[in-house]
């Protein structure tokens, strides 16, 4: 498959932006600045779809016949995607209970 460094390295840059952006999220919110870490979260979110497309182009060239080669660049731009997936939900998890646990702490 032609390009196949590429987008690697396109799935990589965006999930790692991505990554960083959520993490980002977390730390506004652990500081009670909500509406700038849902700004992150956003962000994050752009970013991630990016590095989701690159991805999803290299699967629907395989489900084509395209022959591709399952390279170690390729394992870690897939692992980098998961890893983003995963921070993104922990982040979004984190923020609602932080948020939550300030309204608690306004209302006692």
């Amino acid at each position: 498959m032609e390009n196949m460094e590429l987008v690697c390295f396109q799935i990589i840059s965006n999930v790692g932006m991505a990554k960083s952006a959520y993490v980002e999220a977390i730390q506004l919110a652990e500081k009670g600045e909500h509406e700038k870490a849902q700004a992150k979260m956003k962000e994050g979110k752009e970013f991630f779809v990016k590095g989701h497309e690159a991805h999803a182009s290299l699967i629907q060239k395989e489900a084509a016949g395209e022959k591709t080669n399952v390279s170690l660049l390729l394992m870690h731009a897939e692992d980098q995607l998961m890893s983003a997936e995963t921070i993104e939900l922990m982040a979004n998890t984190t923020m609602r209970s932080l948020r939550r646990i300030e309204e608690l702490e306004k209302n006692s």
